[in-house]
């Protein structure tokens, strides 16, 4: 499947080692996604706790994230990507050996957030080889591609695998194995690739120094619809990195479902998300990439994040089939976003690693800025509160979406290269 759509939208064959390795390591990064927040809780961390973990977790996430687009324009994009396995590896013993074990925030925190600093730069690095490989009419397919094996592997394979090895291996030979996964998919990602190059800025420009870390941050502020694109893509999944700190205990213990229900539940809007991943770029590169973000992803959003508070509240477990239909709808609508990722580099066409690099900010701080609201908010507002702020957000995110245009001669070139 994979094969044949990068033949048909025109990717050199390389970029098909890529995807798959993405698609495998994700997959070893995310089988605890689901379910963790839930088991360090029932093994006597408080939500707030377990949101502390995860926001420092997030915010690892967010400065890997930043750095892959400016480092890749540096070093190659696989020699970030091979870096970004090294240490999620090293991370992963620790947590495992070290943090999970002792039960004590102070140790669980610094190991855990150690495996945020690697995966990003082996993801989000791949993504900036994209950036550079795809033609550009055919960018939002191309990043399509992408959201959908990084969200297959992350919240979907990892997922299902899960649901699997937790009662025959129990959680932490769930976890342990997930460290294969990981190895398996930078081998094929990096190892069986060694002829391929990266292509980076055209040849006349000088090569990037240390001094471009800054053009990461800077660039937000000398085009204003850059820093604007990353606060949406920071809005994007806020909700889907904050909701596994509080929904799955909710769920379970005030509603009734089993965990095997919240699971299915969860897996299933990151299956309805991975084929909207592709459908969204497709669609987009026909209707309009900002149209596409603002009206499917924002709005959408907005209003599918309510729907998976208020109908489990209302029907209680009799409404788990419909809980898992809204859980669908919210999957399709964060698919909506996938656009961004055509739409940054497009912007600063002579910065693109620098561009991607806060879009990348942007994709990292959803990691923190989701468990950090629920740690925030939980306690004086409760989790009605805390949904009607994520909503909110989504709405909030639309606006801006309203100020982030291409320019006119991007346009203009696009319908040329479409037609």
């Amino acid at each position: 499947m994979l094969n044949s759509l990068v033949k048909r939208i025109g990717l050199p064959k390389k970029i098909l080692l890529g995807y798959i390795g993405v698609l495998i390591f994700m997959a070893g990064e995310g089988l605890e996604q689901s379910w963790l927040s839930d088991f360090i809780i029932r093994r006597g961390l408080t939500v707030e706790e377990s949101g502390i973990m995860f926001s420092v977790y997030g915010f690892a996430v967010a400065i890997a994230a930043w750095l892959s687009g400016v480092l890749a324009e540096m070093f190659t994009a696989k020699r970030v990507m091979a870096a970004g396995v090294v240490i999620f590896l090293i991370g992963s013993v620790l947590f495992l050996s070290i943090g999970l074990p002792s039960n004590n925030l102070a140790i669980m925190v610094p190991t855990y957030a150690l495996r945020g600093l690697g995966y990003p730069l082996f993801s989000y690095g791949f993504l900036v080889w994209i950036a550079y490989e795809a033609p550009k009419a055919k960018l939002g397919s191309a990043v399509g591609i992408f959201w959908f094996v990084f969200t297959g592997g992350l919240s979907v394979i990892g997922v299902y695998y899960a649901s699997i090895a937790l009662p025959l291996l129990g959680e932490m030979l769930t976890l342990w194995s997930g460290i294969i996964f990981v190895i398996v998919g930078a081998v094929i990602g990096l190892m069986l690739s060694k002829d391929t190059k990266v292509t980076h800025a055209p040849s006349d420009e000088p090569p990037k120094t240390f001094a471009y870390l800054f053009k990461g941050v800077s660039i937000a502020f000398e085009n204003y619809k850059i820093g604007l694109g990353g606060i949406v893509r920071t809005i994007n999944l806020s909700f889907a990195f904050g909701l596994i700190v509080f929904l799955p205990t909710y769920l379970q213990d005030v509603i009734g479902f089993t965990r095997d229900q919240w699971l299915s539940i969860y897996a299933f809007m990151w299956t309805v998300n991975i084929i909207f991943n592709l459908l969204s770029g497709v669609i987009s590169d026909r209707c309009g990439w900002t149209n596409t973000v603002m009206w499917f992803g924002c709005v959408g959003s907005a209003i599918f994040v309510l729907l998976m508070y208020y109908i489990p509240t209302h029907f209680g477990v009799e409404g788990y089939v419909y809980t898992m239909l809204a859980a669908g709808g919210l999957g399709a609508c964060f698919a909506g976003f996938v656009p961004l990722s055509a739409i940054m580099p497009t912007l600063a066409p002579n910065d693109k690693g620098a561009a991607m690099s806060v879009l990348n900010l942007g994709a990292g701080l959803c990691a923190f800025v989701g468990p950090l609201i629920v740690t925030i908010f939980i306690t004086p507002v409760g989790i009605e509160g805390v949904i009607w702020i994520f909503s909110g957000l989504y709405i909030v995110a639309a606006i801006l979406m309203k100020f982030v245009t291409l320019p006119e001669e991007h346009s203009e070139e696009l319908a040329i290269e479409r037609n």
